[in-house]
């Protein structure tokens, strides 16, 4: 496909990805007030999943203050936020790759919420490459955002829980990484460590009154599907046994259920909302090599 069809494929494609206005709106199995009197704090809470979690935070009754390294794109969620749902966020802009910029996070939430009760970690980010072709470089900026950014997150609430005699929530948001990601090894790789660190430190804190849980989505619907062609977006939805993509209020609601008096019981898991994508089904985001056509998901 030539750039220029490209471009025009963009033009015509859908438009991915739930607004706020859609996610205020959007019918939710959990009770009105259910998160009265909580504080929540949300990485990558400026849009996709993220931003879905502070809706859905904030419609249930949460405080919600949201991170991430683009302050303007928070500022809008923020505003988008408090028009839609009525409900103020506070936002902090930041990298979680910085740990000083984490610790400086930490304590302006602890400070402006009162109390932390969860911690979701949703920044992350990677890019398609052939694990052949990937540079040293692009290793290290995705492993050391994926897991050392979430790393640094963690231990700082943890920290502060300890110190404070508080019980704390974490979720982190990763992956299917079950059978790896093919054309994504670098993303799989810290997801992966995520996963296991999630679940040791949750045996390490239990004592603590400190839940560590993750949830690992498959393709879901965001706004971010907007920068690819109508034919990427026709093969990655059917890269699962429901042959469908999910929506980012799928995740949300997962996250809540962690996060809720109904996860209570629950930690060292890892949430699979992805359509059974763990179990068949790749995604090849660079077009299925020649070898694997007409083979297998």
């Amino acid at each position: 496909m030539s750039s220029a069809e490209v471009r025009t494929e963009k033009i015509e494609a859908k438009k991915w990805g739930l607004s706020v206005s859609q996610l205020a709106a959007h019918p939710t199995v959990f009770a009105d007030g259910l998160l009265s009197g909580q504080s929540i704090l949300i990485s990558g809470g400026g849009s996709g999943m993220g931003r879905a979690t502070a809706v859905l935070a904030a419609r249930l009754g949460a405080k919600v203050m949201i991170c991430g390294r683009d302050g303007d794109k928070l500022d809008r969620a923020a505003a988008e936020i408090s028009e839609h749902v009525g409900a103020d966020v506070v936002t902090f802009a930041m990298s979680i790759r910085d740990p000083d910029a984490v610790d400086r996070l930490m304590d302006e939430a602890f400070s402006r919420l009162g109390r932390v009760h969860a911690l979701i970690n949703s920044a992350g980010g990677q890019f398609p490459i052939n694990a052949i072709d990937m540079s040293k470089k692009g290793w290290n900026a995705v492993v050391d955002t994926n897991l050392n950014g979430t790393w640094y997150m963690m231990q700082a609430a943890a920290i502060r829980w300890r110190d404070r005699g508080e019980p704390g929530s974490i979720v982190n948001i990763v992956a299917t990484i079950d059978r790896g990601i093919p054309q994504s090894a670098h993303t799989a790789a810290a997801r992966a460590g995520v996963v296991y660190l999630s679940r040791s430190v949750a045996v390490e804190w239990a004592p603590l009154g400190i839940r560590v849980n993750s949830l690992a989505p498959g393709t879901i619907e965001t706004e971010g599907l907007n920068n690819y062609p109508p034919s990427l977006m026709e093969r990655l939805g059917k890269g699962n046994p429901m042959r469908r993509m999910g929506d980012t209020w799928d995740i949300a609601e997962g996250v809540i259920y962690l996060t809720a008096p109904s996860g209570k019981f629950v930690t060292g898991e890892l949430l699979q909302i992805n359509g059974g994508m763990h179990l068949w089904g790749t995604n090849w985001p660079l077009g299925v090599p020649e070898p694997f056509q007409g083979v297998g998901g």
